[in-house]
């Protein structure tokens, strides 16, 4: 964990590399960070950023492109939001 400000944000680092194996070397790896953002009493929006990816070196698009296809980010954020609409 890269940062932590309970209730605002986390910062975490993608030690996996273009070929989908655990990177050792910090050098290499991407961030993301989630935010959440109040809205309203009962609405909060989340957020989701993953940088730094070009750190990934050659082949990182192939990161880029796993994590933005279906089941990527995109999966993990709606599995979030199922989640926490179940326990409303």
């Amino acid at each position: 964990m890269l940062a932590y400000e309970p209730p605002n944000r986390v910062l975490l680092s993608w030690n996996i590399t273009p070929q989908w194996r655990i990177e050792t070397d910090s050098e290499k790896t991407s961030e993301w960070e989630v935010r959440f953002i109040a809205e309203a009493r009962h609405r909060t929006r989340v957020e989701i950023e993953h940088r730094n990816l070009e750190r990934h070196g050659e082949g990182w698009e192939s990161v880029r492109d796993g994590i933005g296809g279906d089941r990527g980010w995109p999966l993990y954020l709606q599995r979030f939001a199922d989640l926490v609409a179940r326990r409303a």
